[in-house]
Parts: structure tokens; sequence; C-alpha cells
């Protein structure tokens, strides 16, 4: 599939800083505007995004972003999956023109608007028939993590439970609620109030199984444990109110498990009585290749999360759920800025693009041409323990091939240079992120609009940055390897 240019292209310039320039070099010239300086002064020490991407961004277009200093580079992260058509699409800003010059309200809580209409329209004719036909939407406040809290309250009153199940590596966002579902220590082992009786659970890693299986017998053997658990009087579990999960693990690693488990998990929870609730604030949208990541394995949640992309490049999340959960009083769910206009204008028009260019199609194709690209230098560096993801969300999971094999045979996790690719490829004009078990995985979220022409451009600073990262730090490459996935 052919994607249309609907604007010049602005293409990078590479950040060629010589041969004999390092780390320390690339360091002090991406850290020297003075906004820069004064961020880090003023800014909170919970800032993340800078410490490793230090830029000051000026412009930006399709999917390329520019810098202070005159540098443009391919933007890989794209908001953490936000971006789905890439900066400024000539349609997103026709949208809130539109809403602009019309004087047409910016701001109105949950009352109805034509841009709220039109968005909700949009958005259910982007969902499966048959969880449109009997859906309802709640507005939640302008993040994800708000639209997550929103789903626990709703399943835990429709079903006068408590109780929640989540899982191992998931990510569900930043507020208390939340980060008691969150498989990552770090941001919650200094805080006390997480919400009572979670259950976390095996989450289907096959790299790194935790039953030391991988593979569909991995998978296989975390569903009998799940579903023993739900059905064992005697597991000390009380039954949930809700099951949380990401389709795709997105901060966790990227992490796809088979559509095989999503349909085990699905008939499970269905059985117990317990709603599924799936987390496609990251994946959905057209990301994975399907509009929504849980078609590849054609379930029916009773619960879908949605932000990011939802919202055209603007703040906005919603809750869509089965009509028979929705037994919430007024007002038990609510948020100031649940109403913002421009979002839904933005997300409206982000949501007609992906449907009818059927970007999720593209998507799927240039993920698989990326994914080709990783697997060949799979095939000469065995630091690359694990290419995997769907579409447009891929991870690329280092290892350090001299260190001490697990269960499975596989090297352990090799942050380090996970680093230093991350580095290599910003001095090259590529931005990407890490993340993760030990911050070992790359992860690479670009616009659904990218090009063949540009996959391949990705693909080559990744290279390139990989045998730069490799090098320095005294490794080489391997002639040949049997063992590419």
């Amino acid at each position: 599939m052919q994607i249309e240019q609907r604007h010049e292209p602005l293409l990078p310039t590479a950040l060629d800083l010589g041969p004999q320039a390092s780390l320390r070099d690339a360091d002090y010239r991406f850290s020297g505007t003075a906004r820069l300086r004064h961020q880090a002064e003023v800014e909170s020490n919970a800032r993340s995004y800078p410490r490793r991407i230090p830029l000051e961004l000026r412009r930006a277009e399709g999917i390329h972003v520019q810098d202070s200093e005159g540098r443009w580079f391919i933007d890989c992260l794209a908001g953490a999956g936000t971006l789905a058509l890439g900066h400024n699409h000539p349609a997103v800003l026709q949208a809130i023109r539109g809403l602009l010059d019309g004087k047409r309200p910016l701001h109105t809580l949950d009352l109805m608007t034509e841009a709220k209409d039109d968005f909700i329209n949009e958005l259910f004719a982007s969902l499966p028939a048959e969880f449109a036909r009997d859906a309802r939407i709640q507005f939640c406040g302008p993040a994800g993590t708000d639209a997550v809290e929103a789903a626990l309250k709703l399943v835990r009153t429709a079903t006068g439970r408590s109780q929640m199940l989540a899982f191992h590596g998931a990510y569900h966002g930043m507020t208390q609620g939340a980060l008691s579902l969150m498989g990552s220590l770090g941001p919650k082992q200094y805080l006390d109030g997480m919400i009572s009786g979670v259950q976390m659970l095996p989450f289907p890693y096959s790299y790194r199984c935790p039953f030391g299986l991988g593979g569909a017998e991995g998978e296989r053997v975390g569903l009998h444990y799940i579903e023993n658990q739900l059905n064992d009087p005697e597991s000390g579990v009380l039954l949930a109110a809700g099951m949380i999960l990401e389709t795709v693990q997105g901060e966790g690693g990227v992490i796809a498990p088979s559509a095989d488990w999503l349909r085990g998990i699905r008939r499970i929870t269905r059985e117990a009585g317990v709603p599924l609730i799936l987390d496609e604030v990251q994946c959905g949208i057209g990301r994975t290749g399907k509009l929504f990541a849980f078609e590849h394995a054609g379930i029916t949640p009773d619960v879908l999360v949605l932000s990011k992309a939802i919202g055209g490049s603007l703040p906005l999340a919603v809750v869509v759920y089965h009509k028979d959960l929705d037994s919430w009083q007024p007002g038990a769910h609510a948020g100031t800025f649940r109403g913002n206009q421009m979002a839904m204008a933005a997300g409206a028009a982000t949501l007609k693009i992906v449907r009818e260019e059927r970007l999720d199609l593209h998507a799927a194709a240039m993920g698989e041409r990326l994914a080709g690209h990783f697997l060949s230098l799979q095939a000469r560096y065995p630091q690359i323990g694990e290419v995997r993801g769907r579409g447009l969300m891929l991870g690329v999971e280092m290892v350090d091939p001299q260190g001490p094999r697990d269960g499975l045979g596989h090297a352990p996790h090799n942050r380090a240079l996970a680093s230093a690719i991350q580095q290599q490829c910003l001095r090259r004009g590529l931005i990407l992120e890490v993340g993760g078990r030990h911050s070992s995985v790359l992860r690479f979220l670009p616009p659904l609009i990218i090009t063949a022409e540009q996959v391949d451009q990705v693909a080559d600073i990744f290279a390139a940055a990989l045998g730069a990262a490799v090098l320095e730090q005294g490794a080489r490459p391997s002639v040949a390897r049997n063992d590419v996935r």
C-alpha cells in the first residue's frame, strides 16, 4: 500500500560528529542549549525522556522533528505511540482550525457538541460491529491512566467485588490505582496506599518464560495456572471484579501474546464471570496491523481503554464497555477536562484517516519490512536476543552473548548496550526509546504513515548505530548464526 505524500518531506540531516567522536562528545553537543540547562535546573527530577533524549525541539512534520540547532530526526518515539498520523498532519490541522475558526466551544465538560458526536460516530465505526452494537462510552480525564481508573471503578461497581487481576510486565499509568496494577516495581516501591487485592499473574513472555518453557507450552501452562486459580476454592484469592491486560505490552518490552492465549483468557474470564478489561492505550488504532490489537484473536472485551492516538496528538481518553456494566450513578466518575473539543475534532479526523486509508494494513506491511531488517541483523549480531512485536510496534531485546545462559538457553539482558545504541541512533538522526526488563529493549513506534523508503532509512541508521555500539563495547559481530527467530 502506498501512502500519499501530502506535503514535501522534511529530510533529516545526518548527525556525523566525526570518526573520532565519542558519546561524551555527542552528549555535550546535545545538551548545550540554554533552555535545556534551564529545564535541568527547574523541572522535576521525575522527568525521564530528556535524560536520554536531550533535545530542544522546534519544528515537526510527518515522521520528522527538528531541534533548535537545525538538525532533523526521524521520530520513532512519536509521543509513545500518540502520533498515529505523525506530526502536524494536514487533516488534523484542518479539523482544529475548523473548530477555532467557527468559534466552537473548546471546553464543555460532558455536554454534547457536534465535535463530540462526530468523534463518537468515528470511534464506533472503527470498532468491531459486535462490540460497538452494545457499547457505551465514558469520557475521562485527558490521560490514559484516568481511563484505567474509570475502568477499575466501573467493574467494581458493576460486580460488587473489589479484587483485581493484572499481569507481570504491565504498564497502565501512574495514578494510584493504575500503579497498583503495574508490573514494574520502580515507580511504586516507595509508595504506600496501593489498592488492595491486586493479584499479579504471569504474562506469556515467551523469550524469558516465567515457567522456563517458552512457546505454546509456556502459554498453555500459564493459562492452566490462571484457570485453576479462578476455580480453586482453596486458592486464597477471592473472585475478582475484573482482569486487566495490555493486548500487546508496550513499556514491558513489546511483548505480544499469541491469539490462542488471548482466546484462552477470554474463555476463562467469561466462564468465571470476571469482566475482561483490555488496555489498548498504546497498541490500539491501527498500530499492530489491525484497527484494534484484540482483533488479531477475534475476541470481544467487556471493557476497552483507549487514549494516545485517539486524540490526534491532543489529550483524550475514553472507556468503551458493554452496556450491561453501565450500573454506576451520575457523577460516579467525572473530570473537568473530559470535554476537550479540539482533541475530539483532531481524534475524529485521525480515526477517519486510519480507517478509510487502511493504515492498519499499511502498518502491518511496514512492520513486517522493518522486522525483516532486524532479523537480518540478528543473523550477524548475537547481541540481538529477540526481535518481536506486531505491526509498527516492535522491540529488539539486546543481550550479552558472553553472559550466563538462563534455563531456555538465552543470554542475559544488556542494558548498557541498549542505552549505547539509543545514543548512537540519536547522533545519526533517529529517536527511539528503551524499555522492558532492565531497559534492555529498543522500542520502535513510528507514525503509521511511514513509507517503505523511510523504513529502510530507519533500519540503515539502526544498523550503523548497532555496529558502532558493539565495537565501542569491545565486541564483534558473528560471521553467521543459526538460531534466528
